[in-house]
C-alpha cells in the first residue's frame, strides 16, 4: 500500500471527503432535530436492505420514523453523519471506523453491533485456492484496514505469510513468504468485483459481493470465518447523539430477532447476524 496507486488513491479520499463535506455542509442539519425522521446512510446489499425491512415492517410500531440514504462509496456516509446531514449510518466495521476516524480527525462512535459480512477471494479462472497459477494476479481492496484483511485472509488459507502481529496494519511489504509468488493490484473495494475478468482472482467485502451477484457462501474460494471475527457491521453516529431516542430505537431494531430471521433467511450465510 506504500505506493504510488496507493498514495493517489489517498489524494482522491481525500479530495472526496471534501467534497463530501462541502456537499453534505449545504443541506439541513438532519441530526439536530430529534422530532423529524432518522436518516440514516447505508451502502445499498445488504445494509439499505435490511434497513428498508425494518422501515416497512417494524419502525411504525415502534414510533421510528425511518428514512434510508444510499451511497456507494465508503467515505460519504461517514462525512455526512459528521456533519449532520444524516444522523447515523451503518456500512462499515470498527477496524476501519477507527481508521477513518484517526486519518479525517472525525467523531463518529459505534452504538450497535448488527452482522458480518466474511470476506472472500473470489476467481473467474480457478475453481480453488491452489489452483492459482505462480505469478497469479490478485486484486485487493485499496483502504489501509481491508487490504490488511484481505492479506490476512489468504496468509489464514495458506497463501502466503505475514510478519507477526501486523494485524490491521498489514500491508504488500509485510509479506515474508510468497510461495505462488503472488501479484497484487490494488483497486477501490466496489471495483474490485469488475476486475475479475483482468485478474486472477479478487478478495471482495461481502456487500460488493452480493451486489455483484456472488454468493459468499458458495462462490468464494475461501471465506473469512465467523469465529471471533472483528469484522462485524455497525450502526455507527456522531459522538453526542448515542442517546438520541431514534437512535436507540433502530439500535434495538436492528438487533432484533425479526431482523435475526430476515439476514438468515434471505442471505444463506452470506451475512451472519452477530447478536
Amino acid at each position: 500500500m506504500r505506493n504510488t496507486a496507493k498514495f493517489t488513491t489517498a489524494v482522491l479520499a481525500a479530495g472526496a471527503l471534501t467534497l463530501g463535506l462541502t456537499a453534505c455542509g449545504s443541506g439541513s442539519d438532519s441530526a439536530s432535530d430529534t422530532s423529524g425522521p432518522l436518516v440514516v446512510a447505508a451502502t445499498p446489499v445488504p445494509h439499505a436492505e435490511i434497513l428498508n425491512y425494518v422501515k416497512d415492517n417494524l419502525a411504525k410500531k415502534a414510533g421510528l420514523d425511518l428514512e434510508v440514504k444510499e451511497f456507494t462509496d465508503y467515505v460519504t456516509p461517514n462525512t455526512a453523519t459528521e456533519d449532520g446531514s444524516v444522523g447515523a449510518n451503518y456500512f462499515q466495521t470498527e477496524p476501519y471506523l477507527e481508521d477513518f476516524n484517526k486519518k479525517n480527525g472525525t467523531h463518529l462512535k459505534s452504538v450497535a453491533s448488527v452482522h458480518l459480512e466474511p470476506l472472500g477471494l473470489y476467481s473467474n479462472k480457478a475453481d480453488k485456492a491452489s489452483d492459482l497459477k505462480n505469478g497469479a494476479t490478485i486484486a485487493v481492496p485499496n483502504d489501509t484496514v481491508t487490504e490488511a484483511r484481505a492479506l490476512q485472509l489468504m496468509a489464514d488459507n495458506g497463501l502466503l505469510t505475514l510478519k507477526d502481529g501486523v494485524g490491521t496494519s498489514a500491508t504488500t511489504a509485510d509479506i515474508t513468504e510468497n510461495p505462488k509468488n503472488l501479484k497484487f493490484k490494488e483497486l477501490e473495494a466496489a471495483q474490485t468485483p469488475r476486475s475479475l475478468n483482468d485478474v486472477d482472482a479478487a478478495v471482495i467485502n461481502g456487500n460488493y459481493a452480493l451486489e455483484a451477484d456472488l454468493k459468499p457462501s458458495e462462490d468464494a474460494l475461501v471465506l473469512e470465518s465467523a469465529e471471533n471475527n472483528p469484522n462485524v457491521n455497525l450502526l455507527v453516529v456522531k459522538e453526542g447523539n448515542e442517546d438520541d431516542p431514534r437512535v436507540e430505537k433502530l439500535a434495538k431494531l436492528l438487533t432484533s430477532d425479526e431482523v435475526k430471521k430476515f439476514i438468515d433467511e434471505n442471505y444463506s450465510g452470506s451475512v451472519i447476524a452477530s447478536f
